[in-house]
């Protein structure tokens, strides 16, 4: 879908047309606005963020301030066909109890993230020293949001380990789309799929 950040196109080039959506950490809403504007889905948001709520709502989302931590456990089980959680998970204090609400919620739910074991961000630590500043990862270390450094391969083991199943996997690099070869190390951004 045009003009929408790589890995959200992933997930709406994925998502069936008609769907009952949960977007947790929607931002000011640009996903839900194209999944509702081109495949007619009946979604529904949640984000930290009081300017970006506001946003959302003004853009005719129905769009609620929460925290992905704590607010969850108020949703019904499966009461969504997809739980959506981009750019979100290495934000949160605890992504293992995000993950199990996820799943609880939503029949089946996207997940996407950063790919902290890309080859610049290795490099920038084995030769600068340092914590890396990069396209995708535009924060320094004191300021960023990010507080669980999460990797392809961990992530894959961590859902092994919780016995969930992944229906899709789509590994990016910019806007290219790459396959599962050598991912971990090449791969800027990660989003799947999964079904517990």
């Amino acid at each position: 879908m045009n003009g929408l950040r790589p890995d959200l196109a992933a997930i709406a080039a994925h998502v069936r047309e008609g769907a009952r959506v949960l977007d947790v950490g929607c931002g000011d809403g640009a996903l839900m606005v194209a999944l509702r504007d081109q495949k007619g889905i009946d979604a529904r948001g949640m984000e930290l963020d009081a300017t970006n709520v506001a946003n959302a709502v003004t853009r005719g989302l129905a769009v609620v301030q929460g925290d992905a931590d704590t607010d969850l456990a108020d949703y019904p089980d499966n009461s969504f066909d997809y739980a959506i959680l981009s750019q979100t998970l290495q934000t949160t204090r605890r992504p293992d109890l995000v993950l199990d609400q996820l799943l609880r919620i939503g029949k089946q739910a996207f997940v996407s993230f950063p790919n902290f074991a890309q080859w610049k961000i290795r490099f920038a630590h084995m030769f600068g020293g340092r914590m890396p500043v990069t396209k995708q990862l535009p924060h320094r270390w004191y300021d960023t949001p990010n507080i669980h450094h999460v990797t392809i391969d961990d992530f894959k083991s961590f859902v092994k380990e919780r016995g969930y199943t992944i229906e899709g996997e789509w590994y990016l690099t910019g806007e290219k789309q790459r396959g599962p070869g050598m991912a971990n190390l090449l791969a800027e951004h990660a989003v799947f799929l999964l079904k517990r």
